[in-house]
């Protein structure tokens, strides 16, 4: 009789391989198989799916308490969608059935999403072709860069779990690369979710440098700005902020506008060839 294996789960995030929400995730994810933990050696939020030539690469083996069992894992000198790729290609023994990104501290929703090293991470994954998924937790500002343990992982674990199952089972239909899943702060287990599309709504809003010379170090920072007016009812700012669902937001890698493109090609040529007619005249 031939046993069947577990399915094998690569998770990784971008708050770095110490994150309490890591390992928040890797005991829940460990319900559904084989988790390998594959992570960034150091805090690399905000790096998208970054592939910084600076990165060393260097892979360190480590040892974590988890749940009580003692777990290897690994720690690499890169971003996050590079430690999918080392997990991918160097560590994992087995093709992974499913790659999970976080448990992220702060929420990755509306027109920044490509800045999330939590999504970043999702997308490398799917970019391989496994099912892949992004999950984040609302926090204060103040939390971001932390490894707060006032932060309860607890409901975004569920959901996470809940929907590594679903995923694990079912395929994600065509155009659907990966699910971004967005937990608000005070969500438990039996907090309703909804399906929601990425809002075209600035969210997180850059903050010019506090400095008097431009020569003086210095990075734009950031700032939450929500106008409720502009909020689309069915979006992932919505959902999250408003109603206080979980939100879950399909994505694909095709950024290609979804418009007719025969007929966009047709007003560009027409466009075109009345400005040569003008520049001619």
């Amino acid at each position: 009789m031939v046993r069947e294996e577990k399915p094998l789960i690569l998770l990784t995030n971008d708050d770095g391989i110490r994150s309490p929400g890591l390992w928040a995730a890797a005991e829940a994810l460990s319900q559904l198989g084989f988790v390998m933990v594959v992570a960034p050696r150091d805090q690399c939020s905000g790096s998208g799916r970054s592939m910084p030539v600076s990165s060393d690469g260097k892979i360190r083996e480590e040892t974590v308490e988890v749940g009580g069992k003692s777990w290897k894992v690994y720690a690499v000198g890169g971003s996050p969608a590079q430690a999918v790729q080392h997990g991918i290609l160097e560590l994992t023994p087995r093709r992974p059935a499913l790659v999970v990104s976080g448990i992220n501290y702060g929420e990755n929703v509306g027109t920044g999403v490509t800045i999330s090293g939590t999504v970043g991470a999702a997308m490398e994954g799917a970019a391989h072709g496994i099912p892949s998924m992004a999950v984040s937790i609302e926090t204060g500002k103040e939390f971001h860069l932390s490894y707060s343990r006032s932060i309860d992982f607890q409901a975004a674990a569920h959901f996470a779990t809940f929907f590594g199952r679903l995923m694990l089972t079912r395929p994600l239909p065509p155009d659907v690369d990966l699910l971004k899943v967005e937990v608000p702060s005070d969500a438990t287990a039996d907090t309703p979710w909804q399906v929601t599309r990425l809002s075209r709504a600035s969210y997180y809003i850059p903050v010019m440098p506090e400095r008097t010379r431009l020569d003086e170090p210095g990075r734009p920072g950031y700032e939450v700005s929500l106008d409720l007016g502009k909020l689309e009812p069915d979006s992932d700012v919505y959902h999250l902020r408003i109603a206080r669902h979980v939100s879950v937001t399909p994505l694909s890698l095709d950024f290609t506008s979804r418009v007719d493109l025969t007929s966009l090609e047709q007003s560009l040529r027409a466009s075109a060839e009345e400005g040569t007619t003008h520049a001619i005249e």
